[in-house]
């Protein structure tokens, strides 16, 4: 799951979002650890992708939560 589009993001209701964005940094730790231990990615964008994947999830919660107060 190293992609998720806006549109999917905008699709899902508050509790997918969050244990999306749960399963996207686990995701990130992981391949932070295979490239610390010099483990070659097989997909080398997948990092990238994933980052900002979280990063959108991130600013759709923070938009959310900003619109209730």
């Amino acid at each position: 799951m190293t992609h998720v589009s806006p549109r999917d993001i905008e699709t899902m209701n508050p509790e997918q979002r969050v244990r999306t964005l749960e399963e996207l940094r686990d995701e990130l730790l992981q391949l932070r650890a295979q490239q610390a231990l010099g483990g070659s990615l097989s997909n080398s964008g997948s990092y990238k992708q994933t980052r900002r994947s979280i990063a959108r999830l991130l600013t759709k919660i923070n938009q959310e939560t900003k619109g209730d107060e």
